[in-house]
């Protein structure tokens, strides 16, 4: 009886304490407390080397960063040198081969990594010796094999061919180029012009000069007390003696008047990629760093809550997610608004965009977004601060930016006490809606749509690794000169009659070209067999397996993959009876094909002629050199997939040009081909094509 008595008093007072409880008013926050981290351990050797200790013994594990002291350097006409050289550090070394530096490595569960400008070493407390002499072996011997450099340049330029047809890719460099010069790191985009003129003494002159103890950082984190950490850095790091460290002035970011829209082409995309950006007079540590960062998440880099996404994704529902970043740091910072949009609302999602930039430059944020941020913000550093490595990260960010002991101490101090006043003085003092650097990489035919939103009704073209693209009247050439004269080019005659009456002889064509990619674990053969009545055949073999294969007889035609075999539809049969033959260009113009001259873009370094056909099913853009009118590049897009097809190298083959290395880029992955064998008028069997 007593129990139920107690119980039917603990409810009345609930129920009267929810009486009393107005859910219209916010509760007050409380103070925001002030963090106590534990300051870690500085000390430095007596060759310039910072040592920084956070000890944390819950784990018995040890991670080891040892961080340049030099900012980027500028690299010029061999962008992509530092990339190279930080990678080919584990290449081997004076005392190991790279083969052995790898099994020791995994024989002892470590990770040891290199780049630019560290390396670090991450293993168990009992493996440390062992882990500190590998990592030292790579930081103090390295011999940069020529065969891996090498590997490494090939490796770069399949990369950098991956890049030209990822939309995203193509963005990040006219944003690049958009808010940085040549003469700034950050304006450097690596090219296959730069990557052929590294040579292997420039990456050895690169850690000579780099690689120094001079103003270098060495972190230590994990299980160590700091007597074994001096010791450690006193035996490993003490000795090492090196040049000074370089500190390099560069040229300032573009500040433009007036919004510019910067359009990279991609034909047939059925999405714009949408980068609104612009330069930032801010650099690590400021002291309105914070203010910028809560900006910035109420605006896009808040997740889902952020005014972006609800706008152009909850309310609109013209993409994905649109997001926006503050990219500072200590040489150079910009802010960017990004997103996927459908290409029918590119001009629209580019409208709210920059309607979004200016609303909360002229009215004060709700105190609803205020207090969501940071909560946010507040939990992502409570979480940061549940990993060693962030206490080591702070220490070394007040050293090297000169910020009050304290700062980290009193984070959640201070972002407690910004204010609205704050933040609108803030994008006020940050943001522009009015000078912006447009960026949409896209389908060219919504060039019109985006005029209106240039200062100067004009629109700059980049090609996809940020270079300017020149115009060219459609009326200059036509679109028969063109075909004709890439068809005397590569039968090296002197007239179109010639060259076809050269080209009629060619009744079939074998070739197999060996397809080799940093994704794939073997090099793969395609073979293919065409005649010049349309039969062709193609074979994806990997060894003695059939990855995959088409074939069309004149009449019907499959693909087959280990899914199976699907027929071709009707649509396709009728495409292949408008495009085919060993050379397709000779019967452009007795067959139904749309064709057209596009302009001209630079492609490589090269001006080309674009010329776009449709065969019913999907569309075609072949490049066209303006000078030698070789066939340098061709992209084909179907139902939003697209594959891009580069040549070079030709070659002549019984008295007719072929290209010899064929880039090829589709879902994702890119191949390098090089091709073995050109057979012409083989003896092939008709059962080839069925």
């Amino acid at each position: 009886m007593k129990k139920l008595l107690f119980l039917c008093l603990a409810i009345c007072a609930n129920l009267n304490l929810f009486a009393q409880l107005d859910r219209s008013i916010r509760p007050t926050g409380g103070v925001a407390p002030i963090i106590n981290i534990k300051e870690s351990d500085v000390f430095t050797l007596s060759n310039g080397i910072t040592v920084i200790l956070s000890e944390n013994h819950k784990i018995p594990r040890i991670s080891i960063n040892l961080v340049l002291g030099s900012n980027p350097i500028l690299e010029g006409t061999k962008t992509g040198l530092s990339s190279i050289a930080g990678e080919l550090l584990m290449s081997g070394t004076v005392n190991r081969t790279k083969d052995q530096l790898d099994q020791e490595i995994d024989f002892i569960g470590a990770n040891i990594n290199t780049s630019s400008q560290n390396v670090s070493l991450q293993c168990l407390t009992k493996h440390v010796v062992k882990g500190l002499d590998l990592m030292t072996d790579v930081l103090f011997h390295p011999t940069f094999p020529e065969d891996e450099f090498i590997r490494l340049k090939k490796r770069s330029e399949s990369s950098i061919i991956s890049s030209k047809s990822n939309p995203g890719s193509m963005a990040s460099n006219a944003e690049a180029r958009a808010n940085f010069p040549s003469g700034h790191p950050y304006g450097e985009i690596e090219t296959e012009s730069t990557l052929k003129n590294i040579t292997l003494n420039d990456v050895k002159d690169y850690y000579k000069n780099i690689f120094t103890p001079k103003g270098s950082y060495l972190v230590i984190i994990g299980d160590v007390t700091k007597e074994q950490a001096k010791l450690w850095a006193d035996n490993y790091f003490g000795a090492w003696q090196g040049n000074d460290k370089i500190t390099s002035i560069y040229e300032d970011a573009y500040f433009h008047k007036g919004n510019r829209v910067i359009f990279v082409s991609k034909p047939g995309a059925p999405q714009s990629v949408i980068n609104v950006n612009f330069p930032l007079k801010i650099k690590s540590g400021d002291k309105n760093q914070l203010l910028l960062s809560t900006l910035n998440g109420i605006l896009g880099g808040g997740g889902f809550g952020a005014r972006m996404t609800q706008n152009l994704r909850e309310k609109r529902a013209y993409t994905y997610g649109c997001y926006s970043r503050a990219n500072v740091t200590e040489d150079g910072s910009y802010f960017s608004i990004s997103g996927n949009f459908r290409t029918e609302v590119t001009d629209s999602a580019i409208a709210q965009i920059l309607i979004e930039l200016d609303r909360i430059q002229q009215t004060e944020v709700t105190d609803d977004e205020l207090v969501s941020i940071k909560a946010l913000m507040a939990g992502n550093f409570a979480r940061s601060l549940e990993r060693p490595m962030t206490v080591a990260q702070f220490a070394l960010n007040i050293i090297k930016y000169n910020l009050p002991k304290d700062y980290y101490q009193t984070y959640l101090k201070r972002l407690d006490a910004i204010t609205k006043e704050e933040i609108l003085a803030t994008a006020k003092g940050y943001l522009t809606a009015t000078n912006s650097n447009i960026v949409v990489v896209g389908n060219p035919d919504i060039l019109d749509k985006l005029k209106k939103f240039d200062s100067d009704g004009t629109i700059e073209k980049l090609d996809a690794l940020g270079q300017e693209v020149k115009e060219l009247n459609k009326t200059t050439i036509s679109k028969e000169t063109i075909l004709e004269k890439y068809l005397m080019n590569i039968t090296g005659t002197e007239n179109i009659k010639k060259a076809l009456k050269k080209l009629n002889k060619v009744k079939g064509l074998k070739r197999e070209t060996e397809l080799i990619s940093t994704q794939i674990p073997a090099p793969i053969l395609q073979t293919e067999y065409i005649d010049s009545k349309g039969k062709e055949t193609m074979l994806l073999t990997m060894g003695a397996n059939i990855l995959q294969k088409s074939a069309y007889n004149g009449v019907t035609g499959y693909e087959e993959d280990q899914r199976g075999k699907t027929p071709l539809s009707s649509e396709a049969l009728i495409a292949k009876k408008k495009v085919y033959g060993v050379f397709p260009e000779v019967n452009f113009f007795s067959n139904d094909l749309t064709f057209e001259v596009l302009g001209i873009e630079s492609i490589n370094g090269l001006d080309a002629y674009l010329v776009k056909y449709n065969d019913g099913i999907k569309n075609t853009y072949d490049y066209f050199d303006s000078k030698t009118f070789h066939k340098i590049r061709s992209v084909s897009s179907e139902n939003g997939r697209e594959q891009t097809f580069n040549y070079s190298n030709f070659k002549n083959v019984n008295g007719i040009l072929f290209p010899q290395t064929i880039s090829i880029e589709m879902d994702g992955m890119s191949l390098i081909g090089t091709v073995k064998t050109i057979d012409i008028n083989p003896k092939i069997e008709t059962s080839i094509f069925e």
